[in-house]
């Protein structure tokens, strides 16, 4: 049986309103709902599907046990100053920041007046077009042990799986999440630019790369990162990768430096022997070679 608690949410975006659907659809009571300006409070609390709304932050905040704070990064400090302000409401409250890359050291000055601080992070993108499926995500926590408790109970009652994490583990734990979602994204995206600029409709290229991407997931999924890795640098054809670079140098440079740095990372990640496979990309990398490589390619 999971516990359930009162909730005031402060920043109602995507992050803010998903979370507080998802809680109220399993009966948790939605007391305030922060944001800007009353009408977008008002808009939030109707996809909620509960709460007050709310354009500034108040005592009202505190009518809930617990305050998740979903607003942007830079904006954390101004909430909890303006939290603080407000005395002696905090005490025994759990006041949780729901940001990917920061700890819960940024709501310290918080915990003099007896709040319990903590982070809460779904391992989930947010488009804002639909609310997405929290069921079987990972959602990282730390901080306080009163407010990791609760940080459980949320997530198992959306479904998700709690993991904890150490303070100082939150930037590298972000920096691989925007790894794996949007700087994937930037690639394939950069993949299809490629193809349309041979003349491919966007929704052919797509047609053609999405596939593909979601196959080599698969098969890591399933099969293992080296069983899944696949290309010229997989098979140590050295040539073809010089072709590459060649033929990537026609675009602007960040597209050769991204398929540079990429292999650099694959070669590190990936290869039986990545000493021997960065040396290998160096030597690639030479004017040198390239032009030795490109006039046996068209002799």
């Amino acid at each position: 049986m999971v516990a359930k608690y009162g909730i005031s949410i402060i920043g109602a975006g995507r992050l803010g309103r998903s979370l507080g659907r998802g809680l109220s659809e399993r009966g948790w009571r939605i007391h305030s709902v922060v944001t800007r300006s009353q009408s977008t409070a008002k808009r939030a609390v109707r996809t909620i599907g509960g709460g007050r709304p709310a354009s500034e932050i108040t005592r009202a905040v505190f009518a809930a046990p617990v305050i998740l704070i979903a607003v942007p990064d830079r904006a954390i400090p101004d909430v909890v100053k303006r939290l603080s302000a407000i005395g002696d409401e905090i005490r025994k409250h759990v006041i949780l920041h729901m940001s990917g890359a920061l700890s819960s050291g940024i709501l310290a000055p918080l915990r003099p007046a007896g709040a319990a601080v903590g982070s809460f992070h779904p391992l989930q993108t947010f488009s804002g077009v639909r609310t997405p499926r929290l069921a079987g995500r990972v959602f990282a926590i730390e901080g306080d042990s009163r407010a990791v408790r609760v940080s459980r109970a949320v997530a198992r009652a959306l479904g998700g799986q709690a993991v904890l994490l150490r303070a100082s583990a939150k930037p590298a734990y972000h920096a691989a999440a925007s790894i794996s979602a949007g700087m994937v994204l930037s690639l394939v995206e950069a993949a299809i630019q490629i193809f349309a600029s041979l003349g491919m409709k966007r929704r052919e290229a797509l047609r053609a790369l999405l596939p593909l991407t979601r196959q080599v997931l698969e098969n890591q999924e399933t099969l293992g990162p080296r069983a899944a890795w696949t290309g010229p640098l997989a098979r140590g054809d050295y040539d073809v990768v010089a072709t590459h670079e060649q033929a990537l140098s026609a675009y602007p440079e960040e597209y050769l430096a991204a398929y540079r740095a990429v292999n650099r990372l694959a070669a590190r990640v990936l290869a039986r022997d990545p000493e021997n496979v960065l040396r290998e990309l160096a030597v690639v990398s030479e004017p040198a070679f390239k032009n030795t490589t490109t006039e046996g390619v068209t002799a």
